[in-house]
């Protein structure tokens, strides 16, 4: 088991109870389609019903799309196929919250997994495994591709070797996803985004989910430079909005190398406060990729160590208040359904 700790900023229960902010426009339905669940030898722990309460604790959350965290390997397996363990786990959760004993509330309802992308060709019976192992809600593949030489920036316990994304073994793997009915989920920090141009280009069949607005650095070097980053990132976005086959997770920047240090307030962020300090972001995003190709993530529990899931939420909502219903829609479940292949019917979405 690998460790985070020192990498995310930590949950504190209590301080995010100062929050006390209502859910805003409760009847807008939402998928969250990023999120993890682990148990962590050091204390850290979000689990099935710890997600549940924050799905429950006000906004209409519907369903949500599970990510991999490296939870919950199989240790018994080669380890090509140890993240069947996970997939298993996250496929246990979406069965319990199914059986409609915790409400209409479906976690998990879609699963990406960790498959080793390196292995090129050499990926299929992976994948086929951790089919197996989904029972129908395996959705996607993800690794772990954010990287940067500053060692002070770091979001992985194991950095991932430099040009990962652009390794020929890389794109070979990612070309075989579509056949598989499998998108791939890329996170990567703003420095490395021409490199996820060009493995769009190298694979313009399959789907490409790029995570946390392609992470716009704030720590580090970048501590300080917030205009000349945004200037740099907005002009690598750009590019990569170019390529149809690329989707955008609009989230994720309450993590510690973006560099807005929430948590070291006495309060928790008011979502006013979060969409002075991230409306910059999200809306070039949207207006470089379109609503139909963006959709809004919570990161949890990542990210609840600088905001609570209220909040987060009515963030999005106040910051996209003069969208259309049709936009918001879209940005709020509807991409979400399309790009992981969720039941709308089931989820009662009209997508």
């Amino acid at each position: 088991m690998t460790s985070t700790r020192g990498l995310h900023a930590p949950v504190r229960p209590d301080w995010l109870a100062l929050a006390g902010e209502r859910a805003l426009e409760p009847e807008l339905a939402i998928v969250d389609c990023h999120h993890h669940l682990w148990d962590r030898p050091e204390g850290q722990r979000y689990l099935f019903l710890d997600l549940l309460a924050d799905m429950e604790a006000g906004h209409d959350v519907r369903a949500t799309v599970y990510l991999q965290a490296k939870s919950m390997y199989r240790p018994d397996l080669p380890p090509p196929l140890q993240p069947v363990g996970e997939v298993e786990f996250a496929n246990g959760v979406a069965a319990q919250a199914a059986s409609g004993l915790y409400g209409r509330r479906y976690a998990c309802a879609g699963i990406v997994a960790f498959a080793d992308m390196m292995l090129g060709r050499g990926i299929e019976p992976v994948l086929e495994a951790l089919a197996g192992a989904g029972e129908g809600r395996l959705r996607g593949i993800r690794n772990q591709t954010a990287r940067h030489d500053d060692p002070e920036i770091t979001s992985n316990p194991v950095p991932p070797p430099a040009g990962m994304v652009i390794d020929p073994r890389f794109a070979e793997a990612a070309r075989l996803l579509p056949a598989h009915g499998l998108t791939l989920d890329v996170f990567c920090y703003h420095t490395q985004l021409d490199e996820i141009t060009v493995l769009a280009d190298a694979c313009p069949d399959t789907v490409i989910v790029l995570n946390h607005c392609g992470c716009p650095l704030g720590m580090g070097r970048y501590r300080g430079r917030r205009d000349e980053v945004f200037a740099d990132w907005s002009a690598r976005m750009a590019r990569i909005a170019e390529r149809p086959n690329v989707r955008l997770k609009l989230g994720g920047l309450a993590m510690r190398v973006n560099g807005f240090d929430f948590h070291e307030g006495d309060r928790p962020p008011s979502s006013s406060r979060l969409v002075d300090a991230w409306a910059p972001y999200m809306l070039r995003c949207i207006e470089l990729f379109g609503p139909a190709r963006c959709m809004f993530e919570s990161n949890f529990p990542v990210d609840k160590g600088m905001v609570d899931y209220v909040s987060l939420w009515n963030a999005y909502k106040r910051m996209t208040a003069g969208f259309s219903q049709g936009e918001r829609k879209a940005l709020f479940h509807g991409t979400a359904v399309t790009t992981y292949r969720l039941d709308p019917t089931l989820l009662g979405l009209n997508c």
